[in-house]
């Protein structure tokens, strides 16, 4: 049996779990899709059921429309997580590169005090992030969500990028060197190819807490001008009364994006999943 053939149950076998793993994940997503389009009695009567003829209701998408500027708040939490992910991923591998690469005194001390930021939560450091940004006069901008989730996820990509670029061939870089590379481009167009999967991980965990955190959008840039899907979609969340038909159609709304950006990102951790179960 050629060794093609060998690997072919393989590699269904790895499609076969992604795909069952993809399918459980989206069903949350498909119950919310779908109960989005039913009226509020139906949402309760049969949660699980496709709308009909009887059920079908667009209130839910009409309310979010006429409530608030939603465009304005999906752009808001696009700029917030692209540029968030930016600098993440630009910052996180270029310390992870330094740290891989360059061996100094105080590297293994370093690489733990950037680590601790995995163990210990930002929202901690709440009322101190908030002072700081008064003092910058940052409060209800952009620019204040986007510093503080960057610093967020630098200590989770500089951890998963530095196990990975320790093994990137030390010869390959080694030749980039003779041939007259800088570090600069050694790391551009040598390292970040190679570690692209590792990128994608990075990535794909960092995103999803950027997209669905209400903290500190409430805290730090509550204003009409600068608020988040998700800051806007407590519009509708009240303390007697919910509506549950904008809720759920502004969960619809606010998941397309980030779908998009997680398909993006998730294609080059599939390929690379994929490739390691056939070697």
């Amino acid at each position: 049996m050629s060794k093609a053939a060998s690997s072919l149950p393989r590699t269904i076998g790895a499609h076969a779990v992604l795909l069952t793993y993809t399918a459980i994940a989206l069903f949350p997503v498909i119950v919310i899709v779908v109960n989005s389009f039913k009226s509020r009695n139906a949402i309760f009567r049969s949660p699980l059921s496709l709308p009909t003829s009887e059920t079908f209701d667009l209130i839910g998408y009409t309310t979010v429309m006429a409530q608030g500027d939603f465009f304005l708040y999906f752009q808001n939490s696009l700029i917030v997580t692209v540029a968030s992910l930016f600098f993440v991923l630009l910052f996180g591998a270029m310390a992870a590169f330094a740290l891989s690469e360059y061996r100094f005194k105080g590297n293994t001390m370093m690489g733990l005090y950037l680590a601790l930021g995995i163990m210990i939560p930002i929202r901690l450091g709440t009322v101190a992030i908030l002072q700081l940004m008064v003092a910058s006069g940052l409060v209800n901008t952009l620019t204040a969500l986007i510093l503080v989730y960057t610093a967020q996820g630098l200590p989770l990509a500089v951890f998963i990028l530095s196990e990975f670029m320790k093994q990137v061939s030390d010869d390959l870089k080694n030749a980039g060197r003779i041939d007259g590379l800088s570090e600069y481009r050694i790391f551009f167009r040598l390292v970040l190819p190679l570690v692209r999967p590792a990128m994608a991980t990075v990535a794909v965990f960092t995103m999803i807490p950027i997209w669905n955190d209400l903290w500190f959008p409430l805290i730090l840039a509550p204003s009409e001008a600068t608020k988040t899907v998700t800051l806007g979609a407590q519009v509708f969340i009240g303390q007697f009364v919910t509506n549950w038909n904008a809720v759920l159609a502004a969960l619809s709304l606010a998941i397309l994006p980030v779908l998009i950006l997680y398909f993006f990102f998730s294609r080059q951790l599939i390929r690379g999943i994929t490739s390691g179960a056939v070697k």
